[in-house]
């Protein structure tokens, strides 16, 4: 999983489906698909630069991914509040078609981000 754009309010996440991610029916397993919306998620709450948590999520499975797919995870910003950000996120497969989609909340605290102790 890579994040590919991040701006204020949008980001946008891939990953490729492996073997590792399947599931017993052979299809991509709910968690990695939660955690590729979740990192999109959480760029895109982050995305002011002001530290924020994810406090709920949901996510709703809609298509079946499989292996050697590109699936690509686009975040919006539905609500950029002083505490509160909400988003929503779709995951497309190649063809352009949802295979899930999300939303999430987050709390947002008094505290920037520090992007130079990165390395």
């Amino acid at each position: 999983m890579r994040l590919v754009e991040v701006r204020a309010g949008y980001a946008r996440a891939q990953m490729v489906v492996g073997k590792e991610h399947l599931n017993a029916g052979g299809v991509c397993q709910g968690g990695a698909l939660f955690t590729l919306a979740d990192l999109a998620a959480a760029a895109v709450m982050n995305s002011h630069n002001r530290l924020t948590f994810s406090i709920g999520s949901s996510m709703s499975f809609i298509k079946s991914a499989v292996v050697g797919e590109l699936l690509t995870a686009e975040a919006t910003e539905i609500c950029d509040h002083r505490k509160i950000s909400c988003c929503e996120v779709k995951i497309y497969n190649g063809k352009g078609e949802i295979v899930c989609a999300f939303s999430g909340t987050g709390y947002r605290k008094d505290q920037p981000l520090d992007f130079a102790s990165e390395a």
